[in-house]
């Protein structure tokens, strides 16, 4: 094995090894080679393998602050002592004191949009003022446990009202989505495995789908002893005719679902690392097996990245009865740290169909499970057994996400919804495509223009620039003389540049996965030239008759 780095201390056999672990724990490991470089070299360490983004919507923490101030007021209201107690909001009467409250604040940073969601909600939903208002106080001070325990009333009305804008482009289809709001998608992703199988909907060593690459934990989570699915990877690998991926799925793959043998199918969309929604026809495609082939195929698509597209619309929007939605307000708003999301399902679903048709012996099992929670276990929804076996079932009444949290995520989705001119997604969209430009640009590889692509992040393949620019045996070259990983690797030792490595995510070996949101434009300049560097030198080595 050859590395062209002749100080690298990254052998043969470390590569092999780091080739078997996440992407995400490798990052670890090359942040701490880059950590070294910048000691060394004195470079500064650029870290594109996170999606934490950069930014933060302003506007909605404002509202949220303020709104603070009054749930506080509201407190002392009730009673207020010298050493540090207060009593909790009342509800008669709080609407009108919460319209004073702005008419004395409305110079303050937040005030503008408080009282323009305050509006919306009594305008679009004839909301009870005091029972609103009521809610939001308690819901910033967080006074209360979560009632109801699976999304409080008006933050369901307003994220359902932000997730029919933003998944199915404001044409939602009939019926009724119900929301359960959890502590991120990562929790998402773990109740609804959980759920799945504890209703035995999915049962150990089951087939079900994935599109790929993907998110390294739908890609982990299924290997799991406690599940041992058998999994069907679906590669995104459709290319253009001179060889450039379209990371879409080709038909006879996707046809593979027809067999009803294949029970899930999980989707990240836009897809996570390419970053490009699915393409009309593959979803087109999917509804015609689901009608005519596979009709209890269930579906689990996580949308996180849906706010990228304009005018995306969802798996859940196209086949509401099969799916299961997953949005987190993370990446659009700058909110990792708020662990806000939803588990979205219309109340028409397949889920409740087959646990209805479930043989009586495992009807018999549910019922012991549920039994402490309703007279009447056999007709308890899915979405609500999730919530349950969220809290090990035992702690269902304490179940649910924070009440602050819900209020931050309510002011998330309204904030979006009054938006009217996007002013905030275009500018979004804008400093995206330019980080992403300015990548490509210092590869000197070619981007070629797609409106399904989100461009949260950039796969690179190095084999197909290899190819293009050096031939068919400078690819072989590569195979037989470096490990995939050695791109990322050099990159963390030589650059102090950390990116992930696109076969982590069952993407193509040689690709490299580039974050677009946690770095500046200029930053992205010098990635795209190591990389570009990186295959030069390649290149140098195997026209001088360098090899192993």
């Amino acid at each position: 094995m050859k590395y062209l780095n002749e100080k690298s201390e990254v052998s043969r056999d470390f590569e092999q090894q780091m080739s078997k672990i996440s992407p995400f724990e490798l990052k670890n490991r090359l942040i701490n080679m880059a950590d070294e470089s910048v000691k060394k070299l004195a470079h500064t360490m650029l870290n594109a393998g996170r999606g934490n983004p950069n930014w933060i919507a302003t506007t909605p923490r404002e509202a949220f602050f303020l709104l603070g101030s009054f749930g506080l007021e509201e407190c002392r209201r009730t009673f207020d002592l010298p050493e540090g107690f207060a009593g909790l909001p009342q509800k008669p009467g709080i609407a009108q004191r919460f319209e004073e409250f702005l008419k004395r604040n409305e110079a303050a940073p937040g005030a503008c949009m408080l009282r323009n969601a305050y509006n919306y909600m009594l305008m679009e939903h004839a909301a009870d003022p005091d029972e609103l208002v009521h809610e939001w106080a308690e819901s910033v001070i967080g006074d209360q446990y979560p009632v109801p325990d699976r999304v409080l009333k008006y933050t369901e009305v307003a994220v359902r009202d932000y997730l029919n804008h933003e998944l199915c482009d404001n044409r939602p289809p009939v019926g009724n989505m119900q929301l359960f709001a959890v502590e991120g998608g990562t929790a998402a992703m773990c109740y609804i495995f959980d759920s799945l199988m504890q209703n035995h909907l999915l049962q150990q060593g089951d087939s079900i789908a994935l599109l790929v690459p993907a998110f390294t934990p739908y890609i982990e989570i299924p290997e799991l002893k406690r599940y041992d699915f058998d999994v069907l990877h679906i590669p995104a690998s459709r290319m253009t005719d001179d060889g450039l991926h379209l990371w879409q799925y080709e038909e006879k793959d996707i046809n593979k679902l027809r067999d009803p043998k294949y029970k899930a199918l999980f989707i990240i969309n836009p897809s996570n690392p390419p970053s490009y929604a699915l393409a009309p026809d593959t979803v087109a495609q999917i509804k015609d097996i689901v009608d005519r082939w596979n009709p209890n195929l269930m579906i689990v698509t996580d949308d996180v990245y849906a706010t990228y597209i304009p005018h995306f619309r969802s798996v859940l929007a196209d086949l509401p009865r099969n799916t299961i939605g997953v949005y987190s307000f993370s990446k659009y708003f700058g909110a990792t740290g708020w662990r806000a999301a939803v588990v979205a399902i219309y109340e028409d679903n397949i889920f409740d169909q087959l646990l209805h048709n479930l043989p009586r012996k495992r009807k018999s099992e549910l019922a012991k499970r549920y039994g402490s929670l309703t007279m009447h276990p056999e007709d308890m929804k899915f979405i609500d057994r999730m919530v349950a076996d969220s809290r090990q079932v035992g702690l269902n009444h304490t179940a649910g996400l924070s009440l602050p949290q819900q209020m931050q995520m309510s002011l998330f989705a309204l904030f979006s919804l009054m938006d009217k001119e996007n002013k905030y997604r275009t500018r979004m969209l804008d400093i995206i495509q330019k980080r992403l430009k300015a990548l490509w640009d210092s590869t000197g590889f070619t981007l070629i223009p797609d409106p399904l692509r989100a461009g949260y992040y950039s796969e690179i393949d190095m084999l197909v620039w290899a190819k293009k620019f050096y031939g068919e045996e400078f690819v072989d070259y590569l195979k037989k003389n470096y490990n995939p990983l050695d791109v990322v690797f050099r990159l963390a030792t030589e650059t102090s540049l950390v990116v992930l490595n696109g076969g982590g995510f069952d993407g193509p070996e040689w690709s490299v996965r580039v974050s677009l949101a946690n770095l500046n434009e200029s930053d992205y300049v010098r990635i795209g030239q190591s990389i570009r560097q990186i295959l030069t030198e390649y290149a140098e080595a195997w026209k001088g008759g360098e090899c192993c």
